[in-house]
């Protein structure tokens, strides 16, 4: 008769096994790093969970609905706080130990390599993704919109202008070229 820790054992090696057989069928040759993506989510799961936990004990109540001039206000600021952190040269030395500069790719924006493999490669996309790091930038300001507005429309406002400027920016050097 089998004991029940030989079982618990052969059940975690088969289902290990058919992860590690989906991951490599998914990846289809390619390096995907399925399980540090799921760390990532489980990070960002936990967070939310904090958060919303903190707002439980707290007993802070959600807003029914987010004011459309906060919803604008976040928006332009969430947009230009990833771009920020995402492609901005002056915080490439957040991303330096997951990337490799490759050059320019915009207007003060440069461009970058991921680097690594596992957990290094996967944070990597996330650090140079403005797409991924507005989800998270996104879940911040709505947190910080309930607990601490007054401190978050200011902060998001500072980016908000920063995002005007760079579209003045570049509306300048527009009419400057065709003048």
């Amino acid at each position: 008769m089998r004991s029940a820790s030989t079982t618990v054992s052969q059940i975690r090696g088969g289902l290990t096994r058919a992860v590690k057989a989906e991951a490599q069928a998914y990846a289809h040759g390619e390096e995907r790093p399925l399980g540090s993506y799921a760390a990532i989510l489980a990070t960002y799961g936990t967070l939310v969970s904090a958060l919303a936990g903190y707002l439980a004990v707290s007993k802070r109540r959600l807003p029914e609905r987010i004011a459309p001039s906060d919803l604008a206000l976040l928006t332009v600021a969430t947009h230009k706080f990833a771009r920020l952190v995402a492609k901005d040269p002056v915080t490439s030395p957040l991303r330096a130990a997951f990337t490799r500069y490759s050059g320019t790719s915009g207007e003060a924006e440069v461009a970058e390599d991921v680097r690594g493999r596992g957990p290094r490669k996967a944070v990597g996309e996330m650090v140079t993704c403005p797409f991924c790091l507005g989800q998270w930038t996104a879940t911040v300001a709505v947190f910080g919109l309930i607990v601490a507005p007054r401190s978050t429309r200011l902060t998001a406002s500072v980016f908000a202008m920063l995002a005007g400027s760079d579209v003045l920016q570049f509306l300048y050097d527009k009419l400057q070229q065709e003048a």
